[in-house]
Order: C-alpha cells, then sequence, then structure tokens
C-alpha cells in the first residue's frame, strides 16, 4: 500500500483539499493508499479546513469537513512513500527537515505530476475569492488523478 502525503503553509486550504480528492480517486482507481495531509507551519494545528475550501470541495463531491490541520514532523519521512508539496516555500521547508537523500527523494511538487520538470507552484486561495478556490480544486483534481493512474500502474 503507498502512503501519500499532501503538503501546504497552515494545512486548511491547498494540502486537505488534495487528500480530499485523491481519496476519492482512490475509490475511483480501486487502489489501496494511505493518504493524509500537513502543513509546513503550526498556524491551524487542530483546526478544520478553511470554511471556503468545504464548500468548494462540497460542491465536487468530496467532503474534507472532518479532517483536521496537524503540522509536518521529520518522522513522515519515515511514514510516507510519497510527499506532495504545494509550492515552491513549502518544498524548501520539507527538504530542510530531510535528513538523507532518500527523504528529499520522497519530496516533489504536486504540479509536476501534470507538468513535469515546471516546478509550478498551486496557488494559495486564502486571501484571495471564491474563484481561486475553484482554480485551486482544478489543478489539485488534475494532479491527483496523475498520482492515482500512476500509482494504479505501480501496483
Amino acid at each position: 500500500m503507498a502512503k501519500v502525503l499532501m503538503v501546504c503553509l497552515g494545512n486548511i486550504c491547498r494540502s486537505p483539499l488534495a487528500e480530499g480528492i485523491l481519496r476519492m480517486k482512490s475509490i475511483k482507481f480501486k487502489i489501496d493508499i494511505q493518504i493524509d495531509s500537513a502543513g509546513t507551519s503550526n498556524y491551524h494545528i487542530g483546526q478544520h479546513p478553511d470554511r471556503r475550501t468545504i464548500s468548494n470541495a462540497l460542491s465536487h463531491g468530496v467532503d474534507v469537513s472532518q479532517l483536521k490541520a496537524r503540522q509536518f514532523i521529520v518522522s513522515d519521512f519515515d511514514d510516507f512513500d510519497h510527499i506532495y508539496v504545494m509550492d515552491h516555500s513549502n518544498y524548501s521547508d520539507v527538504i530542510a527537515l530531510a535528513r538523507t537523500e532518500v527523504d528529499k527523494k520522497k519530496v516533489t511538487l504536486i504540479l509536476n505530476c501534470i507538468y513535469p520538470n515546471s516546478n509550478m507552484s498551486v496557488p494559495d486561495p486564502y486571501f484571495g475569492g471564491e474563484q481561486g478556490f475553484e482554480k485551486v480544486f482544478i489543478l489539485l483534481d488534475n494532479a491527483c488523478e496523475a498520482i492515482a493512474e500512476a500509482l494504479k500502474r505501480t501496483s
């Protein structure tokens, strides 16, 4: 069973959405994976996702309302096979905690799954309007589809 961790800054917008979407994709593709999400900061530990994330996700049939934010910790390198980060800052923060090259190889910018070697970031919708949350949903839905397809091929 593959173990996947999604990481953003506060773990209340992008990474819980990616977690929820990938859970739905795991059902669609009939793959057995463990999925979690975390933030690089401690701003929102124990909080549910942003209400706009919950609303947007529900409009697409994805329920993330019961998820709770947690902070990325070093042992996540031991617990997960794939660590997908949302932007360059998250990437730098996670890589800074890596102990080995093996740890570092687990970390990928999530949009590289659909735009190989582009190193594009998923924009943080927190300070934007509703359209930002929809844009993020579309990007993460496409990325999670690619991740699920890849995991299906290797399972």
